[in-house]
């Protein structure tokens, strides 16, 4: 295909995808499932049945999601069976004339692909050019296809009778140079597989270097995943050197292939100009058919762009489409505990309160719990079992040590270690088999104590009928007690029974209100739930808006979220290069601390980036993140252009974006820089007296902020007198003033009589200063007089 073929083939997908529809792209590669943490963060490939199936039709619910299968209202539905009523009695009237005409098409069509079906003819051998027969007898063993067996050098070969000990007739399938390419795929793929094994039972670092050099050399085989695997490494560094040229080659090359992935992350090389020139239309391009062949993060990219209006028309519509697709998968991912935690590091809040938490714990502290936890401390096991069940706040998702410290608190009678033990055996992974019947006896100890996870748990027991026949009563009994002690699963699940009618009524109003209450507690599965409302307008005014947003928060759980951390890591390992490359990808899914994150390391000229380019792409990015309503992000807009940093001095942007996080995010250092702006007259006209007003607004905002106030007010409070001497005439002020009338006629003796005083009392003074400085001297000790020695004396 030509390159003006490939670009107009690009707009008309451009075109498709804005008016929200997904066509079919035919056999497309599957999502890998090696689990393994790069893998997942790279991308996740949908099939094509994904890709087309509408995710709005009808509403079934699976472990507390719902799954809209008609996104439709009553009244919607009612109106539109009326209509294919209707439609129908005219289908009717023509269905017989139709039938004939559609038998012949169907013949002919059937007869097309039986003459266009491929036949496999022999290469050689003792019948050369003579059509396979399948099945053949080989050794008294049928084969429907072709085979290696027989040979030692491994070609295929089929025979072209039946019995082939009979008629001895046979050819090969392939040509040597096919055989050739055949048995070095199958090579690179057993390097693939070693190398992979190794890279997912190891954790230490040494180990996953060797199993990268493994996938090294399957990628010089051209094996696509290898080169997937490798080319993302390349780009951020992880377990290879950083080589942004490198990987770029390679995703040039996948993208010839027609991997998504590849298509995806050159996309995201055009879109943040590494190692290529900056190219929004390139990169929307490549965007495009990352998401046409499934690849998830491309679509989250996409939905960005549309939500956003980055290179695209904004369309909120377009950007439903996008978001709702990947958060479908990000939800049926998920399980009832509620996700991975997702830690948002922001680098500027870091730096600018190094005292303030940011929610990792330190090494000294999780080993001082791991001590009380040795010793005993029931809370302690609880906490650190939690930790490892969930991950995050720097400690990494390891179910053995959950386990462990859950079976020691529940050994100890604790009934939320029970409720959390009960959960693992419910679930299952790795280190805990599932087993309904073990889950029900935590379960039940738990809620006998009156805890809420165990209720939760017990209630999901017999809603889904695991270990005990099905009771919605019962259900419905058990997560209201969960419910009313605020835990979120039962809140969830609650919500989900009223929205479908399960053992109770069905309301909507009531579900609302329950999956508002579980989002609060952050719960991922109430999030979707309720866009899924938003979205249909279900029990709400339809919100396209309002969906987006909920559909958004869902898509940043998925588990490319985990990059944050790694990025966050390679920035406090000294790897800046490697971090503003991670953070860059994620920024571009719309994550706003990364956007922030990023343009901090470019802030401080990351070397990856020409050093005249630094401040404009940082400042696109602190742009990105202010239009999310980071506060620093919009005071760092006022700044660049205060400044001229990456743009020209423009006080009048300055001034609109300090009043912006003045009014929206009442930030005090916004309302201190509006006060030196209107002291100045910087943007606007000078006005002391509105600046001493946003002074005033800055110190009641933060108390961090009085000491500068106090010193800019004193400042202010100079200015404002030296302005109004300056404005008045002193002569004509003194020429006016009576002082017989104001003093009285006598007014002069008194001036003499005061001044008089004061010269005594200053004779006086001194006088007594002279006195004491001899008596003071008379107690110093004599000091004698010495010479000099003689090799300091001056020659003669």
């Amino acid at each position: 295909m030509g390159r003006r073929a490939c670009w107009v083939v690009a707009v008309l997908c451009l075109a498709v995808l804005s008016a929200g529809v997904l066509p079919a792209v035919g056999a497309l590669p599957a999502a890998d499932e090696e689990g393994n943490q790069d893998e997942s963060l790279e991308s996740k490939t949908l099939s094509a049945e994904d890709q087309v199936k509408d995710h709005s039709a009808g509403t079934r619910v699976v472990a507390g999601q719902i799954f809209l299968e008609s996104g439709k209202s009553d009244s919607q539905s009612e109106n539109e069976e009326n209509f294919h009523s209707q439609e129908e009695e005219k289908e009717n009237s023509l269905e017989e004339l139709n039938s004939l005409e559609m038998s012949n098409l169907l013949n002919k069509d059937l007869e097309e692909a039986e003459i266009q079906s491929p036949v496999l003819t022999a290469i050689g051998g003792t019948a050369d050019g003579e059509p396979c027969h399948f099945p053949f007898l080989f050794m008294e063993k049928e084969y429907a296809e072709c085979t290696a067996d027989g040979r030692e050098d491994g070609r295929l070969w089929c025979a072209t009778t039946y019995d082939y000990k009979k008629d001895q007739k046979w050819g090969f399938c392939e040509s040597e140079e096919q055989s050739n390419k055949r048995r070095q795929m199958q090579e690179a793929e057993d390097v693939y597989q070693i190398g992979m094994k190794i890279l997912n039972e190891s954790s230490k670092k040494a180990q996953k270097k060797v199993a990268y050099q493994y996938l090294l050399k399957a990628a010089d085989m051209n094996h696509t995943k290898a080169m997937e695997k490798v080319s993302y490494a390349l780009l951020f560094g992880d377990y290879l050197k950083q080589n942004i040229q490198a990987s770029k080659e390679l995703f040039e090359k996948l993208t010839e292939e027609g991997s998504p992935k590849g298509q995806m992350a050159l996309g995201f090389l055009y879109a943040s100009g590494l190692g290529v020139n900056s190219s929004q239309a390139k990169a929307l391009v490549y965007y495009t058919f990352g998401a046409l062949g499934g690849n998830l993060i491309a679509h989250m990219i996409l939905g960005y762009r549309y939500w956003a209006g980055i290179g695209v028309l904004q369309s909120c519509e377009s950007a439903l489409t996008h978001y709702r697709l990947v958060a479908n998968h990000v939800a049926s991912d998920i399980s009832l505990t509620g996700g991975t935690v997702v830690q948002r590091i922001r680098l500027a809040d870091e730096v600018e309160n190094p005292g303030m938490a940011s929610g990792m714990l330190e090494e000294d502290l999780i080993q001082y719990y791991q001590f009380l936890a040795e010793k005993g401390d029931v809370q302690a096991q609880v906490g650190l079992g939690q930790l490892h069940l969930h991950g995050g706040r720097g400690v990494e998702q390891n179910h053995q040590r959950a386990f462990e410290y859950f079976n020691q608190a529940a050994n100890a009678g604790n009934s939320h270690a029970m409720a959390f033990l009960g959960k693992m055996y419910s679930e299952g992974s790795d280190v805990v088999p599932q087993s309904n019947e073990t889950a029900l006896q935590y379960f039940k100890k738990a809620a006998d104590m009156g805890n809420p996870v165990g209720q939760s748990g017990l209630g999901m027991a017999y809603l889904y009928g695991r270990g005990v026949p099905v009771n919605y009563e019962l259900a419905l009994k058990y997560f209201q007690k969960a419910a009313e002690q605020g835990w979120v699963d039962g809140q969830l699940q609650l919500g989900s029974m009223y929205y479908n009618g399960i053992g109770v009524k069905k309301d909507y109003k009531q579900a609302l209100k329950y999956f508002n209450l579980a989002s609060q507690g952050g719960h991922i599965l109430a999030f979707y739930n309720l866009a899924q409302m938003h979205a249909t307008g279900t029990g709400v005014m339809r919100s396209c808006h309002t969906a987006v947003e909920l559909f958004k928060n869902v898509c940043e759980r998925g588990r490319w979220s985990e990059r944050l951390m790694t990025a966050y890591n390679s920035y406090k390992d000294g790897d800046s290069n490697s971090a503003v490359v991670q953070y860059l990808l994620l920024a571009e899914q719309g994550y706003e601390v990364a956007q922030s994150n990023a343009a901090f390391i470019l802030d401080q000229k990351a070397s990856i980036v020409g050093e005249n380019e630094t401040y404009p792409r940082a400042l696109l990015h602190w742009n990105r993140a202010a239009s999310q309503g980071y506060t620093v992000a919009r005071i760092k807009l006022g700044d660049y252009h205060f400044y001229g940093f990456g743009t020209d001095v423009d006080y009048e942007t300055a001034f609109i974006h300090y009043r912006l996080a003045s009014e929206q995010q009442h930030s005090a250092q916004a309302m201190f820089n509006l006060g030196y702006m209107h002291e100045k007259g910087l943007g606007i006209k000078q006005d002391i007296h509105l600046a001493k007003r946003f002074y005033d607004m800055a110190a009641e905002a933060s108390p961090d902020a009085q000491v500068p106030v106090f010193l800019a007010l004193c400042k202010l409070g100079v200015i404002y007198s030296l302005q109004y001497i300056r404005e008045i005439n002193i002569r004509e002020v003194f020429s006016h003033i009576d002082m017989d009338q104001l003093l009285g006629p006598e007014w002069d003796l008194y001036l003499m009589t005061i001044i008089a005083l004061l010269l005594g009392t200053i004779i006086a003074y001194r006088q007594r200063q002279h006195q004491a400085i001899p008596r003071a001297a008379g107690l110093r000790p004599a000091v004698p007089q010495q010479e000099p020695p003689p090799e300091h004396q001056p020659p003669q």
